[in-house]
């Protein structure tokens, strides 16, 4: 997948490459994220085929989040860092989401997709450190970041002269989640890394080094 797209002062610049996503199982998406990345990981609600027709397992035929989402109200305490306990837990319901709960090991700045692709551009070219982003199919782009990213993100915006709610620009922190690949979205696909987590990338960048990029494409994007 490849976009291309124009920066403010310079010719059309190729924004990040969708890597390749390989067939891999939830459960053993979810092992590996407990396993290798030392993240919490909390089975979601899945996806059920009624009449031919893809819902949610919540039962709310106007469920915004598809197959996506929380499954318990109690979700954030039943989060595991075990490899061991989310195996078993994928073994009970192995179509459950992967969900990530935010303000713990990781924060996320959450964008629409098209600003998010300008702001990989730009990043590039300014040779900054990137943490994983995910790419979901409702056209958003999570970037992680270091934990408390989300707290200081309408301080920083405002720094940098713009009102927070005037841009498209949010901070999940505590109480929140990051829905992580291969969970899928209703019928609209499946969540993609659009940096993929690597060695390279175990240490997460803080929010100040990324929010000037995402609120100028942000900005660009209105």
């Amino acid at each position: 997948m490849e976009e291309t797209i124009a920066g403010a002062d310079t010719a059309p610049i190729k924004a990040a490459q969708i890597p390749q996503q390989r067939g891999e199982s939830l459960r053993e998406a979810a092992v590996r994220y407990a396993e290798e990345r030392h993240w919490d990981v909390v089975p979601g609600t899945w996806l059920d085929v009624v009449d031919g027709v893809q819902r949610c397992s919540c039962e709310d035929p106007a469920c915004p989040e598809p197959g996506a989402h929380p499954a318990r109200e109690d979700w954030a305490a039943q989060a595991t860092g075990s490899a061991t306990v989310a195996r078993r837990l994928w073994s009970r319901q192995p179509t459950a989401s992967i969900l990530l709960p935010t303000g713990r090991t990781f924060d996320a700045v959450e964008v629409p997709e098209s600003a998010g692709f300008l702001a990989l551009a730009r990043m590039e070219r300014m040779e900054l450190t990137l943490g994983p982003v995910t790419l979901s199919p409702d056209r958003r782009m999570r970037f992680f970041v270091l934990p408390g990213g989300a707290a200081k993100l309408p301080e920083l915006v405002r720094k940098l002269g713009w009102s927070p709610a005037a841009l498209d620009l949010t901070g999940l922190g505590e109480g929140a989640y990051v829905a992580a690949p291969p969970s899928r979205l209703g019928s609209r696909g499946a969540v993609q890394w659009a940096c993929r987590p690597t060695a390279v990338n175990r240490w997460l960048p803080d929010a100040e080094e990324m929010v000037p990029s995402l609120a100028y494409a942000c900005g660009r994007d209105r």
